[in-house]
């Protein structure tokens, strides 16, 4: 094989998305929205989190009600007011949801990690 193909081969990084959808492919959870669920729970804020990742607060808040819909419980506990403005965090379903998506992923990556390993390999034959 030839010795630039090899050092290309060297630069190559995976990257991927993973997404949810319903029965007709339209999305409905991916690690977007997992994404800002666990910045939500980690700042106590929709618009920090959104904020966070220059995310407009408009469209995530759109994009969740989606999802709870499509779900048909709440994901997240909003409180209003106060000296130092609201807080919204999840809720236990919402961390439930959020967690499982986690160990789904974490038990995906490790599978993909190893596939693009084994390509890389396969390549340099």
């Amino acid at each position: 094989m030839e010795q630039s193909f090899e050092n290309k081969l060297s630069g190559i990084q995976l990257n991927y998305k993973i997404w949810l959808s319903d029965k007709d492919g339209k999305g409905i959870l991916g690690d977007g929205k997992w994404k800002i669920l666990k910045l939500i729970e980690e700042k106590g804020s929709i618009k920090a989190a959104c904020d966070e990742l220059g995310w407009t607060y408009r469209r995530t808040w759109g994009s969740l009600k989606k999802i709870e819909t499509f779900f048909g419980f709440p994901l997240l506990e909003k409180h209003r007011g106060g000296n130092d403005g609201g807080t919204t965090k999840l809720t236990q379903e919402g961390k439930k949801f959020v967690m499982a998506f986690d160990r789904f992923h974490a038990s995906v990556d490790s599978v993909i990690v190893k596939g693009f390993d084994t390509l890389i390999k396969d390549l340099k034959k």
